[in-house]
């Protein structure tokens, strides 16, 4: 794009209040004449029909503020990050020729550095063929076996990623094929003005809000959700590796009680937060912004966001 609006970042672990954070702060800006709108980015809110499970802005809070990032394919349908960058990258150029500030909400680490890093995800090679072969034997081998031979065939490239993401495991061993075991393109900057904001909250405070999130999650129509998707799809689809659905679906077929799948579904946000944690220590610049305590961070949030905006 010719021009790159004036982004803020909004990063952190799952359950750490990024959603809510962002629409205050837009709503703020937007009392006092900035314009603003969200991108999400999430690996698993792009997919239409994962509402509940994936903790997606509800309608009204669309209707508060513009999104962008969601609902973008059906779960059949693969999507890579390179598409997720290009259809970002159409938003931030429309945002920035209708002269907005653009928040880029959420926490897929890998969709907040190609974008905040500017990492040409699209120069990345990619055949339908190998992708859907792949795809097949992460259904007939399982994740561990997959992520094993990307593990053997390209070290480099299978290092820094989540192995325990099939989404980013069947890509990353597409591209491992496609180009061996090289480096990914060195990132080139974002092309406009870029703050970087973090949400954190203590381990013990964090950990509340997973339990609580994945309770009201299956008290307000999750199982609902998890039964009419895998009443169109297949439920081995690597989309439905969000975390909530396999542990409903156990409820609706009787294999696990639904304390026991609300336990397990805590236990698998709390070691995905663990990770997402580990992500981000590994990236600068970011100011972090504790949660959870005696002083909230919306304060702190308009005061950065209003230095940068001035330029300061």
């Amino acid at each position: 794009m010719t021009s790159a609006p004036p982004l803020v970042v909004v990063a952190g672990a799952t359950a750490t209040g990024k959603t809510g954070l962002a629409i205050r702060l837009a709503e703020w800006l937007n009392a006092q004449g900035r314009p603003v709108e969200i991108i999400s980015a999430d690996s698993r809110q792009v997919f239409r029909g994962l509402d509940i499970g994936t903790a997606k802005a509800s309608p009204a809070d669309r209707s508060r503020v513009p999104h962008h990032g969601l609902d973008l394919v059906d779960p059949d349908r693969p999507f890579s990050v390179a598409e997720y960058a290009t259809d970002a990258r159409l938003a931030l150029a429309g945002i920035a020729e209708r002269g907005g500030v653009a928040l880029l909400v959420g926490g897929t680490g890998l969709y907040l550095r190609t974008i905040g890093r500017g990492i040409a995800t699209e120069a990345l090679p990619s055949d339908a063929a190998v992708r859907a072969r792949i795809e097949a034997e992460l259904i007939s081998d399982g994740l561990p076996a997959l992520a094993a031979r990307l593990q053997a065939l390209a070290p480099t490239l299978a290092a820094p990623i989540d192995l325990r993401n099939p989404r980013r495991v069947v890509r990353t061993l597409e591209i491992a094929e496609l180009r061996g075991d090289r480096p990914l393109p060195v990132p080139e900057g974002y092309p406009g003005p870029i703050a970087w904001l973090g949400l954190r909250a203590a381990p013990g405070i964090h950990a509340g809000w997973i339990a609580e999130r994945a309770r009201s999650q299956f008290a307000n129509g999750l199982i609902d959700e998890a039964r009419a998707l895998r009443e169109r799809y297949d439920p081995a689809l690597p989309a439905f590796s969000a975390i909530g659905y396999r542990e409903a679906w156990e409820v609706l077929d009787g294999s696990r009680a639904l304390d026991e799948a609300i336990e397990l579904d805590t236990s698998r946000n709390l070691a995905f937060a663990k990770r997402q944690r580990t992500w981000f220590r590994a990236e600068p610049d970011i100011t972090w912004l504790d949660v959870g305590g005696a002083e909230e961070p919306d304060a702190r949030a308009r005061a950065v966001v209003t230095r940068f905006l001035a330029g300061g």
